[in-house]
């Protein structure tokens, strides 16, 4: 896992997760959320490159967003959600995502985030900023 916690928002401000860690190599992306209690609500995992994420070794549900960027870097595009994905004998994927964002489950339909919905990435607020 690397750096600081990052957010998304969507396209208009609004955040949808708050603290992401961010999963970026091998280990990081094989062992994602095994072994831990619980995911904060508005916490998430950030995982690329990714089409598709088991669960084995899970002690809860989560959601997972499927997407791919965007050009200019820093936007992505929602492909697919998988809501609930069942801890121990769940797994998802979706072809042609290059990452996925797990969530605690229900936070993408408390959100209302959509298929086909574009969402700023951390790399879009460093453009912002400077």
């Amino acid at each position: 896992m690397s750096g600081a916690a990052l957010k998304i928002c969507r396209e208009r401000d609004e955040a949808l997760v708050a603290e992401v860690e961010r999963a970026d190599d091998f280990m990081g992306r094989l062992c994602g959320l095994m072994f831990r209690k619980a995911l904060p609500s508005a916490g998430g995992l950030w995982l690329e490159p990714c089409n598709s994420i088991h669960m084995l070794f899970m002690r809860f549900p989560i959601d997972v967003v499927f997407a791919r960027h965007l050009e200019p870097r820093g936007r992505i595009e929602v492909l697919a959600i998988r809501a609930s994905v069942r801890p121990w004998i769940g797994m998802a994927f979706c072809f042609g995502s290059e990452l996925a964002l797990e969530l605690a489950a229900g936070r993408a339909a408390a959100v209302g985030l959509q298929v086909g919905e574009v969402l700023r990435t951390p790399e879009a607020e460093e453009a912002i900023a400077a």
